[in-house]
């Protein structure tokens, strides 16, 4: 059976995914995305003390991420869902109610931890959901949808931000980002939640917070499972080294289309482009679905050649290039978490999910320190291109592995 002979989702697959949905929008509808960094400079701070912001928030939800995926498999999915976004909400209402260096610092702690809290369970529950309605082939197009839900909701604060802190300054714009959070918590409550106390064909059906394994026992299990199992630990990875190239380079895309020459106010028309990329390729999971190994490993090829190419030719119209360079890589991120979804088998699903978090982010932080040196080196668009070199190398790993990097559904057939 292939993904495109998987029976339509019934009326529960369709609930669960809309909640799905509403619950990524609403929780990057985050009106100071565009312009914390003006709140902090404008209460006075350097640009180096923004910098140590920026490694507590990293480090916050490097410590968290293992952590909390364990307490999601031994208590509730669904319950640190829907604490994600109250604990970033408390950070948010820190930023405007009492803006300083030290109410900036325990925000970005609350904002990691907020992440943590839901990186690993919201995989973690869809995939269980979804095995446990016989839908399992859904989950790829669903989590891809999810991501392009997200993008959907930055691209909204985007838009929204300006208006907003026109009319009411930092104060309405952090009201709005709380807010935001406390809806995108009370969709939470609204998702589904069947455990699993063994393997996947082990399912009960209405279980209570607390049904899990202890902490502990679901963070040694999960650790076990990832050390043990050589598939899983390749599909962590995989992940990791997927996500965390491109997911870092967003960072510097606004360096990047200013050195194309076109004006300041330009730079986010340009930027479109890429996030209009990552919305199509979280779209394009069914098609992506069907890859095999050769396809999957030319995705990620395609994909780092158009980076470097739309990088390397310095003009507005090399956005393109990088914005279908981004378009690949997120239907590959996609993908490669579909496979280590269908990899784990053992109950704690979320504390390994939360561990290919973790090595993603620790990847991020280090391409971050190389991206500094190559950049100042040789400039913004030779270190995209260099960075676009190990997409190749893993592209040659994938493409002669015997690993079929496809659906759930595709294997089943």
């Amino acid at each position: 059976m292939t993904p495109s002979t998987v029976r339509p989702p019934d009326r529960r697959v369709r609930r669960l995914a809309a909640t799905l949905y509403a619950y990524a929008v609403l929780r990057d509808l985050v009106l100071l995305y565009p312009v914390y960094a003006l709140l902090f400079a404008d209460t006075g701070l350097s640009v180096w003390q923004i910098s140590t912001l920026f490694v507590i928030w990293s480090a916050s939800g490097i410590l968290l991420e293992v952590p909390s995926g364990a307490l999601a498999d031994a208590l509730s999915r669904r319950l640190l869902l829907c604490l994600a976004p109250l604990v970033t909400a408390a950070g948010f209402a820190l930023w405007v109610l009492v803006p300083s260096y030290p109410a900036f610092a325990v925000g970005f702690l609350l904002w990691g931890a907020g992440g943590a809290l839901a990186s690993g369970a919201l995989e973690a529950l869809v995939y269980t959901e979804l095995d446990h309605l016989g839908a399992v082939g859904w989950y790829a197009r669903v989590i891809g949808r999810a991501r392009t839900a997200e993008t959907v909701g930055v691209l909204a604060s985007i838009v929204l931000a300006a208006p907003v802190l026109a009319v009411g300054g930092y104060p309405a714009v952090g009201a709005a980002s709380v807010l935001a959070c406390l809806l995108a918590a009370a969709v939470a409550t609204r998702l589904p939640e069947h455990r699993h106390t063994g393997g996947l064909g082990d399912r009960r059906e209405e279980p209570s917070v607390g049904d899990g394994p202890g902490w502990w026992t679901s963070l040694r299990a999960g650790l076990a499972e990832a050390h043990a199992d050589r598939r899983v630990r390749a599909a962590v990875l995989l992940v990791a080294a997927v996500a965390a190239l491109w997911g870092a380079l967003d960072e510097y895309t606004p360096l990047l289309a200013r050195d194309t020459g076109v004006s300041e106010p330009a730079v986010p028309l340009l930027l479109l482009l890429t996030w209009l990329g990552v919305a199509v390729g979280g779209l394009l999971a069914p098609a992506g679905e069907r890859l095999g190994r050769r396809g999957y490993g030319g995705l990620l090829a395609g994909s780092a050649v158009a980076l470097a190419a739309g990088a390397l030719l310095g003009r507005p119209a090399g956005f393109v290039l990088v914005g279908a360079a981004f378009c690949g890589f997120q239907l590959a991120t996609v993908l490669a978490d579909a496979r280590l979804q269908a990899r784990i088998t053992g109950p704690s699903r979320a504390t390994v999910t939360s561990l290919a978090g973790m090595a993603t982010d620790l990847t991020i932080i280090a391409v971050y320190a190389a991206y500094g040196l190559l950049a100042t080196a040789a400039g913004n668009g030779a270190a995209f291109a260099v960075a676009a070199a190990p997409y190749l190398v893993m592209a040659l790993l994938v493409a002669v592995g015997r690993a079929r990097v496809a659906s759930p559904a595709a294997r089943a057939g």
